[in-house]
Formats: structure tokens, sequence, C-alpha cells
């Protein structure tokens, strides 16, 4: 597919970055993206002439407060969520979620049962173990095929029954790349009377986010990983935030969103927020014209933000597609995940791989040491690295390209990788 590449790139200014003249290739991608300028302008702006808290009767508390309620509607318009309030927003998804679980945990009791997955990143796992430990809850594991890399949904039906509460999963797996159907995963839940918390980290950034379609409770997503800043949101239905006990402080608002927000606001955060989604919408805009008709559901800013990310999806996967190529050409590389080119739908352009001689932390110092960046390691997907059987190892090396990346940043990287593994 055809991508203005030029325009794109021209908006973030890290990857112009040199380092004793070599340029950067950012493939650390879903540990955190880079950021275009209009991010770090509204984050600049919002530190220098609205730098309040909320509520006061003077010029910067009431612009203060007027950003984050901006924010709270950039969010909405992202996940299609039904109000703005029901937008939660925090310092990250893990905060939200160990918080979060606190509420949910006084909502069950003893002898209740709570559905887990071995896909997921430890922040959509252990706050809910350590919640079930201290509330008396049986766990139960959804687990995936080591061979697809994916769900088998017939399990899950065995492993809903009367007594469970709460289903967590997520959109995307942060270490394999798989896109899991949440969709069917929240219709089985819904149909037996589960609540359903859904990581989207890393399928947000990617995949077009629909709440109401998704049929899920909360879904949480981080925007430091979609090119925002360092922030956390966290949606959920509001007839199910006001049937939980918020944890807050006395001074607290009693109603969502506040009642579920901890501690002073990050203006300049929320500031970034609404930047990076009016940079999704600029590109639906002026490139997507052609996936416009798929959101024609959708009106406005929330019409262009959904049409871009669908946009862009198509050419991440046809890049992911040539660096999968490019990974299994190469003698003693095992990817850890979907490689099919007829299944590229079925996963985010996040790639990890294994080698069968070099381990995977000296892969990524000596692909850094040529200013090529990759994560190396479990990643935090705990579950997911001891089911493949290499968390012992040392988990896997995770190559992330997004939509600013060239194909010739891929062919670059695998060129740098060929002789490193050789090399050994």
């Amino acid at each position: 597919m055809q991508i203005d590449l030029a325009s794109i790139r021209s908006q973030f200014p890290a990857l112009g970055m040199t380092d004793d003249g070599v340029r950067r290739i950012y493939f650390d991608n879903p540990a955190g993206t880079q950021v275009p300028q209009s991010v770090a302008d509204a984050v600049a702006d919002a530190l220098l002439h609205k730098n309040a808290n909320l509520g006061g009767y003077f010029a910067s508390s009431a612009a203060a407060t007027e950003v984050v309620a901006g924010a709270r509607s950039a969010m909405a318009d992202f996940l299609n969520a039904p109000s703005d309030d029901e937008i939660i927003l925090g310092p990250n998804m893990t905060a939200l979620t160990l918080h979060l679980s606190r509420s949910i945990g006084q909502w069950l009791d003893s002898g209740d049962e709570i559905v887990l997955s071995r896909m997921d990143h430890d922040a959509n796992v252990w706050p809910w173990v350590l919640m079930a430990r201290d509330r008396g809850i049986e766990i139960k594991w959804l687990p995936f095929n080591k061979e697809t890399f994916e769900f088998d949904l017939e399990v899950l039906d065995d492993l809903l029954t009367d007594k469970t509460r709460l289903l967590c999963v997520g959109g995307a797996s942060n270490l394999t790349g798989t896109i899991n159907d949440v969709a069917a995963i929240c219709a089985k839940a819904r149909a037996a009377g589960v609540l359903t918390f859904i990581d989207a980290v890393q399928s947000a950034p990617h995949v077009p986010t629909d709440v109401q379609q998704l049929g899920c409770d909360f879904l949480t997503c981080s925007a430091y990983k979609f090119f925002g800043p360092h922030y956390g949101i966290l949606w959920g239905r509001r007839d199910v935030f006001e049937q939980l006990e918020p944890y807050r402080i006395r001074p607290a608002p009693a109603e969502i969103p506040g009642s579920f927000e901890t501690g002073t606001t990050n203006v300049e955060a929320c500031a970034g927020l609404t930047a990076v989604i009016d940079y999704f919408a600029r590109i639906g805009n002026t490139m997507a014209a052609g996936h416009m008709d798929r959101w024609s559901h959708f009106s406005g800013r929330r019409q262009a933000v959904h049409a871009a990310v669908d946009y862009l999806l198509d050419y991440e996967q046809s890049i992911a597609e040539r660096l999968i190529k490019n990974l299994e050409s190469i003698d003693g590389v095992t990817v850890q995940g979907i490689t099919s080119p007829d299944a590229m739908a079925r996963r985010v352009p996040t790639v990890a791989f294994t080698h069968d001689r070099v381990a995977p932390d000296a892969i990524a110092r000596a692909l850094g040491d040529r200013n090529i960046f990759v994560w190396s390691g479990h990643n935090y997907a705990v579950e997911v690295a001891k089911t493949l059987d290499i968390f012992e190892s040392g988990g896997a090396v995770r190559v992330g390209p997004v939509h600013y990346n060239t194909f010739e940043e891929i062919d670059d990287f695998s060129a740098a990788l060929a002789p490193i593994l050789k090399k050994g």
C-alpha cells in the first residue's frame, strides 16, 4: 500500500537523531514509541501556560480544567466510549489495574472464580493474582496453543462456570503479537454473566478500538505506546463502576471519573493525550480517505481516528510480513509467533524471535552497538515466555516496527543481524 512516509516521519524529531553520525533505528516501539512534535508542543504549552491544579477561580486553573476535559473527550473518540466521564486517567496501565483490582476484589466472595490468560503481560495477570490471594478467589487459566500462538475458545467454554465472576485477557500479545478475538471472548463471558477486563496496551496502537463493539466491561491502554506521553487510560461501563466502591481519599469526588483517580491530575500529559489523538485524526483526514467508509457509522474526529488506525495497520502488517520473511531466511532463527503471510491480519507488527546458538540479550546488545534499538527478555510477558519454554533461556528478541518505520530499516536490521548470529 502507499503511505506518505516522508510526511509522517517529518513530524517525529527523534527519527532524525544520530549518534556519532549513525542514525537511530527505533524498533523498541512495543515498549514505548516516539512522539510527534505536536505532542511535545502541547505538553510544553501546558507546563508553561496552564500549570495549575483543577477547580480554582483563576485563569491557569480554568485552562488546566479545560485541558483535562479535552483529554477525556479525545480518548472517548479513540475508544468509541459512550461518555467522556467513563474515561479514567492515571499514571500507567499497571497502576490503574492494581487500583481497580482492589475495588473489584471487594465485590467478590471467597469461592468465586476468575479466569486469567497465559498470553498476557504481567500487568493483566499479577494484580488479579494478588487480589485472588487476598480474597480467597480461585484462579483458572486460559491457555494458548504453542503451535498456532492463538487461543482455542472452546477451552474457554469449559472454564466459565456459575462461579466465574471476572475474565481478564489482552487485546494483543506484547511478545508474540497475536491479536485476540476480544469480541468473541466478551460475548462468551457476557452470556455467562461474567465481567471482562481487557488489556489493550498492545492492540490499541495498531487495531481500531471500539469498546461498544467489543462488548467489554473495562479496557485499559497506555498513551506512550501510541505516540503520546507516559500516561494510562482506563475505560469502564458506568453501570459497572457504580456497583464498585472506589478507593479514594475523603476530599476526592464521589462520582466517576474523579472517584477512581488518585492524586493530582497530570495536566501536561492530558494535553499530550489530546494532541496524539488529533495526530491520528489528521492522518485520517489527509491520508485515509479509502478507509473512511468503513467507519461511516461514526462522524468527525471519531471517524477520522478510527480510519487512520485502520489505514496504518495495513502498512504495519505489510512491514511485519517483510520482517518475518527476512528472519525466517536466517539459519537458526525461530519466530515466536504467527508467520504465515496469509495470517498477518491476525497479528500486530510486534515480532519476537530466538536463535539456537546466540542468547537474546547478546543479540540485543550487538544490535544496540549498531544503533538499532530492540528489547530482549520476557518483556513482562512471564506466562507467555514460560508457555513457550523460553523463560529460563533468556526470553526472546523483540522487534516492533510501527507506521513511521520503513522497509529500508527492516532490511538494514536484517543485514546487521545476520553477521551477529553467524559470529555468535
